[in-house]
């Protein structure tokens, strides 16, 4: 009796050894809005016998030591790009999950964003209507990706971003809203459930969005607005980096892009699954519209963020007006037009919260100055309407004014517009030699007749540039160069 029950022992015992997958583990460069999946992750080592120990870090900067070399087995971020833009070649990978980067707005304040572009978004955020959080763009994807968004929107062209597109000023007023930042994506949110009383919004992907209003965390739930002129997505591929490693790596892949496992994931994380025959879930539904072009280059990236680092805290700028008889007609309307507009209008150049904004009017001599610190609506308005009425007289002393505004720029930028030729008070030459070491950039805006040559040498000894309005629209040039540090 005894041989019959040992060898059905060893059978059962056997039967259950072979059902038991190879144990193994693998290290994971990870980023760190992942660490949401760690009940996934133990469905994985339990089905699979594979154990992901994933290393935390912002997206951004893992692509950055990927490119230098690390000794991980695997990879697992929000989007290869960050890695494509350093001209190595690209391990193995397979997309995972999708999540576009979005807005999380207060479901009181949501209203007017809702259906908003990156331009709107921008304009409330320099008019002081919108405060939000947003995770370091040299750290993160998330932070990177919502610079993509507002450059792209701002440049206009349908294509992807070159360096050329990229302007501070552009960024200044969407940046003008931005209330904290965080390490990471994970980061951001934690710190938005701390300061959710002080702020409208947060900077983020959707899921974690959703996961937010599923948490109990919050005091009032957060309504998600995708931006009408395109989205950043992220697809999450596992990248394999040794290639010993590919069995076990496979079996993760195989296992992660099965449909029980995108629907764990969507459930438990809210990232939309691969497989477009699994179900959606309710929340998963909404059309997420386009997805914009990421940077071909790593120079695209650089300038976004010395564009990031310009912009800064909310600016100085003195603008010195030409208000000589010459300009009298549609130039001086074209200026009265401008500054209304830069005042009343949206999108990403008007005047910010926060902004000091100084008037030089000037004809023979120096007639007005002004200064304006941006708080809200009415200081938009005051600067809508500060050169309504503003009489012009003769004579055109540019330089002089253009020194007596170097008097009062601080750590600011100088606009000089004019339509004349110096004809009074000092010369450039007098000019230059009163200012060997500028104390700020000077950007001249020309139309009319003012001296081309002139105006250049004098820009350019202090790191500014000429506009000429002479052929284009007054307002444009005024966009193009006002504001950046």
């Amino acid at each position: 009796m005894r041989l019959p029950v040992l060898l059905l022992v060893v059978a059962v015992l056997a039967g259950c050894t072979s059902g038991t997958p190879e144990q193994t583990t693998l290290t994971v460069l990870a980023s760190s809005e992942l660490a949401d999946l760690s009940s996934v992750l133990e469905d994985l080592r339990r089905d699979t016998g594979v154990e992901l120990r994933l290393d935390y870090r912002g997206t951004v900067r893992a692509g950055e030591e990927l490119a230098a070399g690390v000794d991980h087995d695997l990879a697992w971020l929000s989007t290869n790009r960050y890695l494509k833009l350093k001209n190595v070649d690209l391990p193995p990978s397979a997309t995972t999950m999708l999540s576009p980067l979005v807005l999380g707005v207060k479901a009181s304040r949501a209203g007017p964003l809702r259906g908003a572009s990156w331009a709107d978004i921008a304009g409330r955020a320099a008019a002081g209507e919108l405060r939000f959080g947003m995770a370091d763009p040299r750290v993160s994807g998330s932070g990177m990706a919502a610079l993509i968004g507002v450059a792209t929107a701002a440049a206009d062209t349908g294509a992807a971003l070159r360096s050329e597109d990229v302007t501070c000023d552009k960024l200044q007023g969407f940046l003008t809203g931005r209330a904290f930042g965080a390490s990471g994506a994970a980061e951001v949110v934690d710190e938005y459930v701390k300061r959710q009383d002080e702020v409208d919004a947060v900077v983020t992907y959707e899921s974690a969005v959703l996961s937010l209003n599923a948490s109990g965390q919050l005091r009032e739930p957060l309504e998600v607005v995708y931006p009408r002129d395109g989205i950043v997505l992220s697809d999450y591929p596992l990248m394999l980096l040794k290639p010993d490693k590919r069995a076990a790596y496979d079996r993760v892949v195989e296992w992660l892009r099965s449909p029980s496992a995108q629907r764990a994931i969507m459930e438990r994380t809210s990232r939309r699954p691969v497989d477009p025959q699994v179900e959606r879930t309710e929340k998963l539904r909404e059309p997420i519209g386009t997805a914009l072009y990421f940077p071909g280059t790593q120079e695209v990236v650089d300038t976004l963020l010395a564009a990031y680092d310009r912009a800064g805290e909310p600016g100085r700028v003195v603008f010195v007006l030409d208000h000589s008889t010459s300009m009298a007609g549609g130039r001086i309307a074209g200026l009265r037009e401008a500054f209304a507009t830069l005042s009343r209008a949206g999108g990403f150049d008007r005047f910010r919260v926060g902004e000091t904004v100084v008037l030089v009017r000037f004809a023979g001599t120096v007639m007005e100055e002004r200064s304006v610190v941006v708080r809200g609506a009415a200081d938009l308005e005051a600067l809508a309407g500060a050169l309504a009425s503003s009489g012009l007289a003769d004579g055109t002393a540019i330089w002089s004014a253009l020194d007596h505004a170097y008097r009062v720029v601080g750590d600011g930028t100088v606009v000089l517009m004019t339509d004349g030729e110096n004809n009074a008070g000092m010369s450039a030459d007098e000019f230059l030699a009163a200012w060997p070491d500028p104390p700020a950039r000077t950007y001249a805006i020309r139309f009319g007749e003012a001296d081309p040559v002139e105006l250049d040498r004098v820009a350019r000894a202090t790191g500014g540039r000429v506009v000429d309005a002479t052929t284009g629209s007054l307002l444009e040039a005024v966009k193009e160069i006002r504001g950046c540090r």
